[in-house]
């Protein structure tokens, strides 16, 4: 059984991350979408929060778990024993910083290989920070995001959406 770690920080989750991680879980056993725990990035949504609304967003899937972990990623892959990192890619510029991360956790971690997977053409644009951004200016995010997500977000910028 390959089971692969999904880090990021997800907040908040997009349509962009669902479909990379339908994707992962098409090719691994299982997947562990690892919420991080980083204070200094200053998240709109708590740890509980973000996997929560992850966890209401998955729905039927299959041979996926959300957990949370602050520090190192290969320290929680270890943990959850995953062999493989998963990263999604959007652009030539993503490339560069999660490549340099890639060549840190094989050394941190020589078991793991990082699998970098590109999003799909309609998701290229989506970042959280752009979704949080529109969200905050009264744009209709419904598109971008599970429904789950959209009603969190217009409870935190104090707008009602209607979502599908």
């Amino acid at each position: 059984m390959t089971t692969a770690l999904y880090p990021g920080s997800f907040d908040p989750v997009t349509l962009g991350h669902l479909d990379i991680l339908d994707r992962s879980a098409s090719i691994f056993d299982r997947v562990v979408i690892a919420v991080l725990e980083n204070p200094s990035k200053e998240p709109v949504f708590s740890a509980a929060e973000r996997v929560q609304m992850i966890r209401d967003s998955l729905g039927e899937r299959k041979g996926i778990e959300v957990g949370t972990f602050n520090g190192l990623t290969t320290d929680y892959a270890r943990q959850v024993g995953a062999g493989v990192i998963v990263k999604g890619l959007r652009a030539v510029s993503d490339f560069e910083s999660e490549f340099q991360q890639a060549l840190m956790n094989r050394r941190l971690f020589p078991e793991v290989t990082t699998v970098f997977i590109p999003t799909s053409l309609r998701y290229l644009f989506l970042s959280s920070s752009l979704i949080k951004e529109l969200s905050a200016f009264g744009g209709d995010i419904s598109e971008f995001v599970p429904a789950p997500v959209a009603r969190r977000l217009g409870d935190r910028f104090g707008q009602r959406r209607k979502t599908p």
